[in-house]
Order: C-alpha cells, then structure tokens, then sequence
C-alpha cells in the first residue's frame, strides 16, 4: 500500500528535505531523526522511498550510510546530485553586527569556513542544518545565527544575512533513492549498478578481484573501503561501476570478483544522473 510520503533524516527545511521535493514533489516529505529511522520508515511502510546522502564533494563520504545500506533490505533505485548553497540565517530583524555564534552540522561549518573565519563567529556543531535554523527561530538570543538553505529559511521564518557562502562554488551532494523493491533499467541504457564486498584473506586479493573489471572494460567511478564492526582486519568496500549487472562484460567481471571475495550484495542498479555527462543539469538551492 503506497503511502504517498518520502522519507529523510533531519528536520524540515534540511538539504534532503529540499532534495525530497526536487525530485519527487508528489511526495509528502517524512522527517526522520537518523538514517536508520528513514531507511527503516520505507522497509516498516511509512514512506514509499528514502531520500539518502552518501557523499559530497568537499567533505567526502557520509558517515554510517555504507554500513546501513547493505543491511536496510531496501534497494537503490535513482541517484540525484545537489549543489549546496549555504545561508546566513538569523531571527527577522538582527543584524550582522550583533551575531557572535553560527550553528550548523559539522560539515556545513567545515564548507564555509573562510566565511565564519572572515566574519569572526564562533561555530557550534548542530545535528543537522535545519535543526540549527530551527533552534535560532526559537531562542530569543539573538546574537546567534544557523548556516542552512532557503528552505529553512521560509520554513522557520529567518532572513538571510548572506547567500552563497559556501568556500567552494563546485559544493555538491550525491544522493541515492531507496525503495522496498529493486527497479533495475533496461539493459544497454546509461545506468550505474552499486554494490559492496569484502575480499578473501589471500595475499593480492583485492588486486585480483578489480582485475575482471579492467579485461572487461567496465569502468568503476568508485571504490572505498571502510571497517567493518570497528575491527582493523575486516574490510568491507564499496563500489559503483558503469553497466547494467546483465551485460556480458559486467557479469563477467562479476563473475571473477566471486573467485576472490565474500559477502558480495549489489545494493542497485538505477539510471546515471544526467549530472555524469554535463554538470551543468543541476537543479538547487537559490
């Protein structure tokens, strides 16, 4: 039974929120206060898809959504790429002379560090940019200001001091679509198929697993490893390749990845944003 919603974590008015609306707006928005919570919304019937970052461009990896994600019983479906444009919000009315403190998340305060420095503010760490907005609309302190978009902004009735902020213009977030059910597209369409393994305990493992890659010219846009239980010997990667798993090269390399790995799990096979080929097919914050 659909229900109409799309789940995110954070509050209203955060990055994933705008990203909610921009992709599906015939969705209702369901804030979550983890990932967990959103991909366990879509997996308990709550919300018909999970709208989830998993890297940007200037901080890097999303933490916690690599290990979440093989485990959510839930399927990529689509990707979507955002540029992030950070605001100055304060309460209606302050002006920047009074502001002393800036909230934000943590890598919203990392990617506007040349302006918090510039303007001499004192950063504080907020679970996410949208709480931060909201927390400024409530206090009657206003000294304080929050880091977040436009959205948070209409949202929690605050005017921007500045737009733009971020250090960097190339500021962007990948976010990937889940779902209950895989949605695997055609075969010979642009696609990208995401999946995670971990490598045998053999001298050149990995080395010999990313070789059926290479002799099949399947090109991989991303390879990361990361821990697996806190534990230094066990390693789990993640990768996105170009191709559809049913294209001979593909299941070819698929095929020789087995001979060297265990717990191999694709997490999806979805369309390749249009972002891929011209970076210039963004929508985003204005």
């Amino acid at each position: 039974m659909k229900t109409g919603k799309i789940s995110f974590q954070g509050w209203a008015g955060a990055n994933s929120d705008m990203a909610c609306r921009q992709v599906h707006p015939e969705l209702k928005p369901l804030p979550c206060p983890s990932f967990e919570e959103a991909l366990g919304a879509v997996h308990a019937g709550h919300a018909d898809l999970a709208m989830i970052p998993i890297e940007n461009s200037v901080a890097g990896r999303v933490a916690d959504i690599h290990h979440l994600m093989p485990h959510s019983g839930l399927h990529i479906v689509a990707e979507h790429f955002q540029p992030v444009s950070h605001h100055l919000l304060v309460k209606p009315g302050v002006t920047l002379d009074r502001v002393r403190t800036v909230h934000s998340h943590v890598q919203a305060l990392g990617q506007c560090r040349g302006t918090i420095r510039a303007l001499k503010l004192e950063p504080v760490v907020h679970a996410d940019t949208a709480g931060a907005a909201k927390m400024v609309a409530e206090s009657a302190d206003e000294s304080q200001a929050a880091i977040a978009n436009s959205l948070a902004a209409e949202i929690y009735g605050l005017d921007t001091l500045k737009s733009g902020i971020e250090d960097e213009s190339y500021n962007t977030t990948r976010f990937v679509v889940m779902a209950p059910e895989a949605k695997w597209p055609a075969q010979g369409s642009d696609c990208i198929t995401s999946f995670v393994f971990e490598v045998r305990s053999v001298p050149a493992a990995l080395y010999k697993a990313m070789g059926g890659f290479a002799t099949n010219g399947i090109n991989m846009t991303k390879l990361e490893s990361y821990m697996i239980g806190g534990r230094f010997h066990q390693t789990r990667f993640y990768a996105d390749v170009e191709g559809h798993p049913h294209d001979p090269g593909l299941r070819f390399a698929f095929e020789e990845l087995a001979f060297f790995t265990k717990n191999f799990h694709v997490l999806g096979c979805y369309p390749a944003h249009p972002f891929r080929q011209d970076p210039s097919q963004l929508g985003g914050d204005d």
